[in-house]
């Protein structure tokens, strides 16, 4: 299973800076940056805090996908 971050599109359509996002989630920019390109994923209650912050349920944030062989 692969979960695809949608974040940055979310942000995008809805003019939130990542900035905002990570100073209200109480993490660094440069952890956000990671989340956000799938790098890492958030700690589950960070993961709630970025839900609560764009509106979205966590499932419509990070979209869980079948690998791709």
């Amino acid at each position: 299973m692969h979960l695809e971050c949608i974040l940055n599109k979310l942000l995008k359509e809805n003019g939130i800076k990542q900035r905002f996002i990570a100073q209200k989630a109480s993490i660094s920019e440069g952890t956000l940056s990671l989340i956000i390109r799938g790098k890492t994923l958030p700690t589950l209650p960070v993961a709630f805090k970025i839900a609560e912050i764009v509106g979205k349920p966590i499932e419509e944030i990070w979209i869980k996908r079948e690998p791709t062989e």
